[in-house]
């Protein structure tokens, strides 16, 4: 068996902590979303909002640009999040009406 570089196991513990940091941040923004779903909910406001979407995605896309990631990556990223954020809004709205 080949010895893994000292360097390598490293990168490695530093990608498993990001990761573990990026997991820990989505679990806060949704409890976030959560709230604002019930508010919206109970403002009778729709589930979605195109225009803030986009100013969201256009931010990300200028913020990925700043940080040397891929803006098309960050939008579908976001994109990603967004449709799912969406997704727990219209089920919170059911459930208020309902």
């Amino acid at each position: 068996m080949t010895e893994i570089p000292a360097e390598l196991t490293a990168l490695r513990a530093s990608i498993d902590n990001l990761d573990q940091a990026v997991i820990c941040l989505l679990a806060e923004r949704f409890k976030i979303t959560q709230r604002v779903g019930v508010l919206k909910a109970t403002e009778g406001l729709p589930p979605a909002d195109p225009g803030r979407e986009k100013q969201q995605i256009e931010r990300l896309r200028r913020l990925a640009d700043d940080a040397g990631l891929d803006p098309e990556f960050a939008e579908k990223l976001l994109t990603f999040i967004v449709t799912e954020v969406v997704r727990h809004h219209e089920q919170i709205a059911r459930e208020t009406a309902g």
